[in-house]
């Protein structure tokens, strides 16, 4: 197995049944728990950073000769993404001084906004997937994360009454 595949199929993730993105959706959010608790919520947006670059390499490395190909084993887009909308949520705790265990809103919201957009694939979202290209395979699950991230941010702000 190349490393290229090895890093598209999320490291075994890709290849778990059903709803391989959902799987690699949730291993991303127990790894970046992982991160965010022992390395701190700075090296969670560096491992966003180095998986969404990984991903675009790994992802051109499989795909560029399959125009319009969206394996479902593929889903190091998956772990970008989700790694990106885990960010704001651990940014947000890192800022007000938490160095424990995120609280499960935060990243149990941040996973299911991720899948939401991921699936639904809003405006934007689905612009991107439409490309049809190995760039529209990381491109519309960063956007997503993206979405979730803010999301998230917007959620917390209405349950704690500083968005009311």
């Amino acid at each position: 197995m190349t490393l290229s595949r090895l890093v598209s199929i999320g490291f075994g993730l890709g290849l778990l049944r059903p709803a391989p993105g959902t799987w690699g959706s949730a291993g991303a959010i127990a790894v970046g728990l992982v991160i965010d608790r022992y390395l701190g919520a700075p090296v969670l947006v560096l491992a966003a950073i180095v998986a969404t670059f990984a991903g675009i390499w790994a992802c051109h490395a499989e795909l560029r000769d399959r125009p319009g190909a969206d394996p479902s084993e593929i889903v190091i887009d998956e772990v970008a993404g989700q790694w990106l909308a885990l960010s704001f949520p651990a940014m947000a705790f890192w800022f007000r001084g938490w160095e424990t265990w995120m609280p499960y809103p935060g990243w149990v919201a941040a996973f299911l906004f991720f899948r939401l957009f991921d699936i639904w694939k809003p405006w934007l979202i689905r612009k991107a997937d439409e490309r049809a290209d190995w760039m529209g395979v990381m491109l519309d699950d960063l956007l997503a994360g993206l979405a979730a991230g803010v999301a998230v941010i917007i959620a917390a702000g209405i349950a704690h009454g500083v968005l009311m």
